[in-house]
């Protein structure tokens, strides 16, 4: 258990209050890892759930997951050497064609965009599944964009500090569902392989791959099924769950008034587009 510069124990829940305070105002506070030098993993996962509890009591409902920092080129920026994962929510997930491929920035701090791969799950994964088994589990495959975002002025924090911070989550935008069932071998073959153009207002901002994300998103949901079942860090993945893979290019910063899109090439799936307001 993580503990205070006099030894104390942490008081979790004081930490997810604090955390959930500032969350929608735009507001930043300090990393608590510089409050409390102790705060590991362990702790930061308490009060993430702790959070949860938090929310779920004020209406909130979690529809799945966040699978963070899976991309391995940006690890030294952020100083997290290995991924993390928190909660998705019915008010923060949404489809972007009922949108009207448009969401408001409001609320949210040092805003980032990630293109990302999302899987719907049909089935509980069972521990130790392979790529294989696990897309056996999945219903659907789709494009999205997370919009993250940091309640730590200028994105500096611990590892234990983005685990207590919703794992940084501000949005999930959902692009086109596609049925995995009757393309599993195209879907295993090109998820790891196919490339992606990032662009802000039609010029290009980064280009990534789906290799970069722990060698591709489904060996992403693989490391994040096992991490569950060896850490005991939170409940098994279970059907009907939204997971999220990570970033598939840089995490780039957003402004009201920009359209952010992508092209994807070698794989089934759509590019996807929004407008910042």
């Amino acid at each position: 258990m993580g503990a205070d510069r006099n030894g104390s124990a942490i008081d979790v829940q004081a930490l997810a209050a604090e955390a959930l305070s500032v969350l929608g105002t735009g507001r930043q506070i300090p990393p608590f890892s510089a409050r409390f030098p102790g705060l590991d993993l362990a702790t930061g996962y308490r009060a993430a759930a702790a959070v949860r509890q938090l929310r779920t009591a004020r209406g909130e409902k979690p529809v799945g997951r966040k699978i963070g920092f899976t991309n391995r080129t940006l690890w030294a920026q952020y100083g997290v050497f290995a991924p993390i994962w928190g909660y998705v929510y019915d008010r923060t997930v949404r489809d972007l064609a009922a949108s009207g491929h448009t969401f408001s920035l409001a609320g949210l701090a040092e805003p980032l965009i990630e293109p990302e791969i999302v899987f719907g799950l049909g089935a509980a994964p069972p521990p130790g599944s392979d790529e294989a088994a696990l897309l056996d589990c999945i219903d659907w495959v789709a494009h999205g964009f997370e919009v993250v975002h940091s309640i730590f002025p200028g994105w500096k924090f611990a590892a234990a500090d983005t685990v207590t911070a919703f794992g940084m989550h501000g949005a999930l935008l959902i692009g086109p569902r596609h049925p995995v069932a009757a393309r599993k071998k195209e879907w295993l073959a090109t998820l790891p392989t196919f490339d992606i153009e990032l662009s802000r207002d039609g010029s290009v901002a980064d280009r990534g791959r789906g290799a970069n994300v722990l060698d591709g998103p489904l060996s992403a949901l693989r490391h994040f099924n096992d991490l569950l079942a060896a850490e005991k860090c939170g409940p098994p993945l279970a059907a009907g769950e939204i997971v999220t893979t990570g970033t598939l290019t840089r995490a780039l910063p957003v402004a009201a008034g920009q359209t952010w899109s992508t092209e994807l090439t070698g794989i089934a799936l759509e590019g996807i587009r929004v407008r910042f307001g």
